[in-house]
Parts: C-alpha cells; structure tokens; sequence
C-alpha cells in the first residue's frame, strides 16, 4: 500500500434523481467516508457525466469510465476492462461496491455490498436478461470478494445459506433515516392533505412500483377496508414504475374505492413531509433486505404496518405491526385496528423514536471504512 490510501469507488448509480435504496446507501457512506477521512484519496469512478454535488471534498479524484454500463455485456466490460484497468493503472489499494457487482479479474482487494438477493426467490420479478446475469455471476461475485457488509442480519444468512459463505467473510452495517424525515405541525399536515388527498387523511406507500413491492395486494386489501368500514381514508402511493405494472394497472380501474387511491410518481424532497402527514405507512413487500421507508416513518413518527418476512421485522423491532404479506384479510383488518386504537397509535410512534436510534449512517461508514483500510493493509 502506498503512504496515501487509495480508494476507487463503484460510483455509477449515484445519480441525480434516483436516489432509492442502493443509492442512498452509497451516497449516505461515501459522504461521511470522504468528510472523516481527508488524507485518503478517494478515486469515483461513474459511468457517465456526474453531479457536482456527488464530489464531496477535494480527496474526491471523479472520473468518468464509459460507456454507460446498464446492460449485461456493458456491466461486464465496465467491471472487468474499464474498472480494473484503471485501478492497475492508477495503483488504487482497495475497491468499494456499494452494489452487488465487482470485478472478478481484478486482484485489487474488494469489499462489496449486498442489499439483498431477491433474485434467487423470486425469479419472475426481474427483466430477463438482467435476472439471467445476476443468477449465474452472483455467486461468483461473493466468491470473489474479500469482504461482503450486508444490510442486515437477514441477508448475511440468507447469503451464508445460499452460497455457502463462511459466516467471518460477511459483516452487518445497516442503512439508516435519512435527513429532513421528522414530525411536522398539524396545520401543515392539513395543507398537505389539501394538495394530495382532497383534505382527507391517508396511509401512504412509499418505494417504487415493482411486483415485489406488493403493491396489487394492498390495494386489494384497502379496498376491502373501505368496503367494510366507514372511512373516509384514503391510500397514496408514491413511486415511479419500475417494471412489468400490467397487474398494477389492473387493480387501480378494477377495485371499488379507484377513486380514493392517488399514485404520485413526480414527487421531489415534498415527499418527507408527506410520510409526515400520512396516519400510517403500509409497507407490505413480499421481500426486502432492509426496508428504509420503515425508518423514514419512524423518523416522522407515522406509524407502520409492514411484511413480517425477511428484514422488515428486523429493522422495525418493536415499532411495527407486522402481516402476512399474502394475507389480504389480516392486512385489512391491521389498517382496521390501528386506524382506530389511538394508544397503539401513541405507542408505536414513541417505539420508533426509539428504534432509529439504533441506526446511524455515521456508524455504518465507519464500519465499511474500517473493513477498507483492514484490506488495504493486508
């Protein structure tokens, strides 16, 4: 290792915009990596033209490596040419993915990041190509990584289960809320309502629109409420189609209540303050490997009713109430039960004050820059 540490950093989804899971993982370490650690030299690497606003500090060397890798055959040539030969050539001591791609080529040491392999379990709610890839190149990524930090407990023995992993190979550093999610005014919560609900108050779903999201399900299931409860509730989600929203689109005209359901894909920063004016959050994913609208909601202290499978209960502990994802009875009879327990209410909003503080995104770069400098040095 050279006397100035030396990082390169898969920085090609850090994009202006879309700022989702993965992304806000890498955009919430990196910051805080490069502001505690002005003497290393880190090495951005994008794969397209970037935003100013992602170059922290000047320890940030931002380099553009084309072309623009968002297909199998281009993934492979980023990664095995274009990252790895810039890495060789510029003497980088260790190499950080907050994704799940890597260079398997390269012998720089690298420490990878697995949100999830979702993939492996359900293997209809990926485009084609993409899930083909990640099938038959994920368990060679873990493989070849030196050290993997998974965001939660789930997912590290869902890894370990999978593809066979030494247990001392993965570490957990969880996401955290990020800034500007709090409590807001009554007064402001109404003017919100204005603006999106005609005035009347909602539960909110918050995360893209994907099959894995669960999203016909909770629409069945609000209509179901609505048909069995006077309420003048409504149900916004907010998100951009991800893909494959045939059956999504089907639900919205299908059920009864149509008109008492909003989806908002063109939402800027607003969106804080709207999950701080919603009774409850609904996150009912069929599988996640963390979960952050969970935190976020917390943060504004919103209630939660989320999935009780794979991470969501983990990162929720005791501040949700969790369903049977599948079950469009039960979740209809939670909306039920916490709409009109005003005590469980109060509860769960003091318990999630409690459990964001359990993660931080200081803590989680810490642990990642700690593993990066432990490689580097071996």
């Amino acid at each position: 290792m050279s006397n100035k540490l030396k990082i390169a950093v898969n920085c090609r989804l850090l994009l202006p915009g879309r700022m989702e899971g993965i992304s806000r993982y890498i955009y919430e370490t990196t910051q805080r990596m490069v502001n505690a650690n002005p003497k290393t030299e880190f090495h951005f690497l994008f794969d397209r033209k970037f935003d100013k606003k992602f170059i922290y500090a000047k320890n940030v060397i931002p380099v553009v490596l084309r072309p623009k890798a968002r297909l199998p055959i281009l993934w492979k040539f980023w990664f095995e040419w274009r990252v790895k030969n810039y890495m060789e050539k510029h003497d980088i001591d260790v190499f950080f993915s907050g994704e799940s791609y890597l260079s398997i080529k390269s012998k720089v040491p690298t420490l990878m990041v697995t949100h999830d392999i979702a993939f492996e379990h359900f293997k209809d709610h990926l485009p084609n190509y993409q899930q083909k890839y990640l099938l038959k190149n994920s368990p060679l990524f873990h493989k070849r990584a030196d050290h993997i930090v998974t965001v939660s407990k789930f997912t590290k023995n869902d890894i370990i289960k999978k593809y066979n992993m030494f247990p001392q190979k993965i570490s957990v550093a969880g996401n955290a809320s990020p800034l500007g999610f709090h409590k807001i005014p009554d007064t402001r919560k109404q003017e919100i309502r204005e603006l999106f609900t005609d005035g009347k108050p909602f539960l909110i779903y918050l995360g893209s629109i994907h099959p894995r999201k669960n999203i016909v399900r909770l629409i069945q299931a609000f209509d179901l409420y609505k048909s069995n409860h006077k309420s003048d509730l409504k149900l916004l989600l907010i998100g951009r189609k991800a893909w494959n929203n045939s059956s999504f689109e089907t639900a919205m005209q299908n059920v009864k209540c149509k008109n008492d359901i909003i989806h908002r894909s063109d939402i800027g920063d607003e969106v804080k303050q709207i999950l701080a004016s919603a009774e409850a959050l609904v996150y009912i994913s069929l599988f996640e490997g963390f979960g952050i609208p969970i935190l976020e909601a917390c943060s504004c202290e919103v209630p939660v009713i989320c999935s009780e499978n794979s991470a969501m209960s983990e990162v929720g502990g005791d501040a949700v109430m969790t369903v049977d994802p599948t079950n469009i009875k039960q979740i209809s009879e939670t909306i039920h039960t916490l709409m009109t327990n005003v005590l469980l209410q109060q509860k769960m909003k003091q318990n999630g004050l409690k459990r964001i503080a359990v993660y931080d995104w200081q803590k989680t770069a810490d642990h990642i820059y700690f593993h990066l400098e432990r490689l580097a040095n071996h």
